[in-house]
């Protein structure tokens, strides 16, 4: 039997907690129903008596203290959050030495959502992968900047350190993990009884790209600004560099150290993410929204439009247009 340790931090999301436990326990149930052993003991490990979210609305209480834990062959980082995600750490500080000691004694460790922020501040991610929530992706490469962030994957295994995307994707990680263990019969089983896409591997399509402005560069944040206004038009870096008074090559300096993107790579995201909201909303062909969106090529759309989302334009148009 695979002990499994559940962490029960300060601001844990209780519901990703249930998730869970539910899809362990239903793994446990089929193999029982197949006349086997249950393979998972799963254990809810804190460092207080009782937690509460939303509120005070809903609680969870740990059946163990984080230290009377001898041995655990799996930890799980379930997603939570303070007051801000720094403070998140620091008061869940007991925590880190604790995952940082069991996997240096064999325990395995997996972060679902933003857990992975307390499973990066242990160290053992630095010069790894790791996956999590894609909105707070800047906040992570800022605070974790050794660590290699993915954001389109669902799910990173390294070493013994597994992570999930954002929402709901942890599931696919729970999925993974049984099937791992157990394997796919198990996990095709417990996918069906919660109607899981048990084959849900990026987080590219579910993206929603608003532009990275925690920076501080103003001329930099101007011409973010001018982009996202003129996109339809050509755009060029010369151009630019002309409108805004700065040289070309420091201009693409200052750009690409502010956003993480070059112009032209800023550029086909805002394009792209002004095509994916017209799939959304409107009936217009794929050809429409592409010259809306200010291409012409239809190769060169469709190329593009998959590297930012996993799927083509029509998929994405299947997908979420009602």
């Amino acid at each position: 039997m695979k002990h499994i340790s559940v962490l029960v931090p300060l601001g844990v999301n209780i519901g990703i907690i249930d998730g869970t436990y539910d899809l362990f326990t239903q793994a446990n149930d089929f193999l029982i129903s197949q006349g086997k052993q249950p393979y998972f003991n799963l254990n809810l490990v804190g460092i207080s008596e009782k937690v509460t979210a939303k509120n005070g609305l809903f609680a969870a209480q740990p059946n163990q203290h984080i230290e009377s834990v001898r041995k655990t062959d799996l930890i799980i980082i379930p997603p939570c959050f303070q007051t801000d995600l720094q403070t998140t750490i620091e008061e869940n500080r007991e925590f880190i030495t604790w995952i940082f000691r069991h996997y240096s004694h064999g325990s395995e460790v997996a972060s679902l959502c933003i857990g992975a922020f307390l499973l990066a501040a242990t160290g053992l991610l630095d010069s790894r992968k790791c996956a999590t929530n894609w909105m707070v992706a800047e906040d992570f490469e800022k605070m974790f900047p050794k660590v290699m962030l993915e954001t389109d994957k669902v799910i990173i295994d390294q070493n013994g350190l597994y992570s999930s995307g954002g929402g709901y994707s942890y599931m696919n990680l729970i999925l993974y993990l049984i099937e791992k263990y157990t394997g796919r019969e198990v996990a095709v089983h417990c996918a069906k009884v919660f109607q899981i896409d048990i084959n849900h591997k990026s987080q590219s399509p579910f993206i929603i790209f608003n532009g990275q402005k925690q920076h501080h560069d103003e001329t930099v944040r101007r011409i973010q600004g001018y982009i996202e206004e003129h996109f339809r038009e050509k755009i060029v870096v010369d151009e630019l560099s002309r409108l805004f008074s700065i040289g070309r090559r420091a201009l693409e300096m200052r750009f690409k150290k502010a956003t993480s993107n070059t112009i032209v790579e800023y550029l086909q995201r805002v394009k792209i993410e002004a095509a994916k909201r017209n799939f959304e909303l409107r009936t217009k062909s794929v050809n429409e929204i592409m010259f809306d969106v200010g291409y012409t090529d239809p190769k060169a759309f469709r190329s593009i439009f998959k590297r930012f989302t996993g799927v083509s334009p029509i998929e994405y148009r299947n997908r979420y247009n009602g």
